[in-house]
């Protein structure tokens, strides 16, 4: 699917708007709509999201200088071109101020028209990076995707595999896992890569705030709506909206947004008029969300709209195998010199036998905090800060302490053998107190008593 550009062309000369609608069509390169008058161009313009509008001065009913300045107050992004025979010096100047991006006398040059637009569609694009940039809305970065443990490259295979359909995704998966890295490779692998990947964390924003973060708002909404806002929906249109911790979304706004995702119409709050975007929506969550439904914390139906096709993240403790690969990339990524510091066989060890309750994200910011304390160039276990348990005891306070298993000798341990050394670890830390030892390791008092007896370990 090539995604197309939004044209519409407002002009009373109707044989010329629909000789230029076909030239346009011919293209593929554009969906054109026409309006023959005033009226008609502002209900039009109400209810869709234009990328560029082609505009005639003198229209019937109302005229192009008040189209003009309803587009700037309503749709600020569509790039705005002038069609007039009207070409006098003073007419140019007016439509510039008030915002039109060029001014092409009739009769045109078809070719010069089409250069006209092409430049405008750009403009349009540079202001929405621009826009997303500001806000903070989308997230540039240089983080690559590493990995190769089947488990993982099971997902990247899945990711590209789906990324030329239009369905909906949901990304599940603990904190930390890289949800979003996946999102994004989605939306670098789509037709749509050219167009805005925009990302909101459901869980940072107030519920109070969400609707309107979402769909924008009209002027006068509410105090302090001084002007239109558009909202995320708006920004991605063409694109892709990345919605991470969707399970925090309110039962007050997911009617809503269900209804967005089953029609793509949407209202700004304070609005009257439907809206039309072809967006494509990711989602991610960290919770388990027909265990939510089941709770009575989210609609079911919204459930099964999003979750159209669902990923599902490995835990970094799961793909032991990338360990060494991403504490590589980051040690070289977190370098403050030209020369990066190296792991120790020792320190990496102890990164292999580690449970990273924070996944990858977790041991980015381990290995930066040992690029920064460790003393010398090569780091040790004790320039390792995991924090373990709930007394906050880093890895090193273990070792130095004797807790953990002989400072993790040089031995290659299973992952059987590196549970059992965990839970033998927390039981000594909680003083054989079992009902403690579940609560640290997150399993429940009866798993904790079988892996106690498949291990054989003695508590003391």
């Amino acid at each position: 699917m090539v995604q197309r550009d939004k044209i519409l062309i407002v002009d009373d000369e109707i044989q010329l708007s629909n000789l230029l609608q076909a030239e346009l069509q011919e293209t593929n390169r554009y969906i054109v709509d026409l309006a023959f008058d005033g009226v008609e161009a502002i209900n039009l313009i109400q209810n869709n999201l234009y990328d560029v509008i082609l505009l005639d001065i003198k229209l019937p009913r109302v005229g192009g200088f008040e189209v003009l300045q309803f587009i700037q107050e309503k749709s600020p992004d569509s790039q705005v071109i002038i069609l007039s025979r009207y070409g006098d010096v003073k007419t140019v100047v007016q439509t510039m101020k008030l915002g039109a991006y060029d001014f092409i006398g009739k009769p045109y040059d078809i070719d010069e028209l089409l250069n006209v637009l092409e430049r405008a569609i750009e403009r349009k694009k540079l202001l929405i990076k621009s826009k997303l940039l500001e806000n903070e809305l989308s997230k540039i970065s240089s983080t690559e995707i590493i990995g190769k443990s089947p488990a993982f490259v099971q997902v990247l295979d899945d990711a590209r595999r789906i990324a030329d359909s239009d369905s909906f995704v949901l990304i599940q998966g603990a904190s930390g896992t890289g949800k979003e890295l996946v999102a994004q490779l989605i939306h670098k692998s789509s037709p749509r890569k050219d167009y805005p990947f925009v990302a909101l964390n459901s869980a940072s924003i107030p519920d109070t705030l969400l609707e309107s973060e979402l769909f924008g708002y009209e002027k006068g909404a509410f105090t302090n709506a001084y002007s239109v806002k558009q909202g995320l929906v708006e920004v991605a249109n063409g694109g892709t909206l990345f919605l991470d911790e969707t399970g925090d979304i309110s039962l007050q706004i997911q009617p809503k947004l269900l209804r967005f995702l089953e029609t793509g119409n949407f209202r700004r709050v304070g609005g009257t008029h439907e809206i039309h975007v072809d967006v494509r929506v990711i989602s991610a969550t960290n919770k388990d969300l027909h265990e939510e439904v089941r709770n009575g914390k989210f609609r079911e139906d919204l459930l099964y709209r999003l979750n159209v096709v669902t990923l599902q993240m490995p835990l970094l403790r799961n793909r032991p195998e990338d360990i060494p690969l991403l504490t590589k990339y980051f040690l070289l990524k977190k370098a403050k010199v030209k020369e990066p510091k190296i792991i120790s066989p020792e320190a990496l060890e102890v990164l292999m036998n580690y449970n990273w309750p924070g996944n990858v994200r977790e041991l980015e910011h381990v290995i930066e905090g040992a690029v920064l304390l460790a003393p010398d160039y090569i780091i040790q276990p004790t320039d390792l800060k995991m924090h373990v348990g709930i007394r906050g005891n880093s890895i090193a306070q273990l070792a130095e302490n004797g807790v953990y298993h002989k400072n993790f000798n040089h031995q290659t341990l299973s992952i059987n053998e590196v549970e059992k050394i965990h839970i033998e670890n927390v039981l000594r830390m909680m003083k054989g107190n079992r009902t403690k030892t579940a609560e640290v390791l997150k399993i429940s008092q009866k798993a904790l008593y079988l892996k106690i007896k498949r291990y054989e370990i003695k508590v003391d």
